[in-house]
């Protein structure tokens, strides 16, 4: 892939991040408040804390994802 196409695809990306987050805002704010929680323990943020919450975004950015970008990836919506 050249460095253009991949150029490309990012824009692709960010251009639809916002509309992504804004239909998602709901499990965004549900997995910020897990990370922050997490965190504020006084421990290290362990790996898969916050991985049901994760995967519950992961999910609503894949729906959200606009289906006239075929140069994105379905299940990558950031």
């Amino acid at each position: 892939m050249s460095g253009k196409e991949l150029w490309a695809r990012t824009r692709d990306r960010m251009k639809s991040f916002p509309r992504c987050v804004a239909a998602c805002a709901e499990d965004a704010a549900l997995y910020g408040r897990c990370v922050a929680a997490a965190a504020s323990r006084g421990q290290e943020l362990k790996k898969d804390a916050c991985a049901a919450e994760f995967q519950a975004l992961k999910n609503c950015f894949t729906q959200a994802m606009p289906p006239d970008l075929p140069s994105v990836p379905r299940d990558l919506c950031f």
